[in-house]
């Protein structure tokens, strides 16, 4: 089986089948078991090759939005960027924010919808139709842990310790 820099593997589908997208035993092979990793990836966004990307089937545009640190965040603007798999292509709008997040950017549900793909964070995949065959990105189980490692670290500004303080 054959694989490109992008973590996607094609997968044929026999002569006179349809294609099914799912999951077995077989697809966690090569994952760290068992985990509770978040699904990160890396992915051709706007022509450049993202790190620290997480997947996410339950985000769409929804607000208010909140930051890691629990506070609600205001959006500065949208972009749409085109998102490449492969040879597919699918444009998406993001939402930009000023907050601390480890990762770079997050895929949700409009993605996975045009895209066609199913998700799954135990196998630590993404797979979707593509010119008659299933393709599949791969997670980065490392790179996930790396991304809980600096949202545990990060340290928000202490603004109302003092306040806090003071009334005791």
């Amino acid at each position: 089986m054959l694989e490109d820099d992008s973590g996607t593997r094609p997968k044929r589908a026999r002569p006179g089948t349809s294609l099914v997208l799912g999951f077995s035993e077989e697809d966690k092979r090569g994952t760290m078991q068992p985990h509770d990793d978040a699904l990160v990836v890396t992915i051709r966004i706007g022509g450049y090759d993202v790190k620290r990307v997480m997947v996410d089937d339950g985000s769409a545009a929804e607000f208010p939005l909140v930051g890691f640190e629990g506070k609600s965040v205001t959006p500065l603007g949208m972009v749409r960027l085109p998102v490449q798999t492969g040879l597919d292509m699918v444009e998406v709008d993001f939402i930009v924010v000023d907050a601390f997040s480890p990762y770079t950017a997050i895929l949700g549900r409009p993605w996975l919808h045009a895209l066609g793909a199913v998700s799954s964070t135990l196998h630590q995949k993404v797979k979707y139709p593509s010119g008659g065959e299933v393709s599949e990105i791969l997670g980065n189980q490392n790179m996930a842990r790396q991304c809980m490692i600096m949202a545990i670290q990060h340290r928000p500004e202490i603004s109302n310790l003092a306040v806090a303080e003071g009334d005791l």
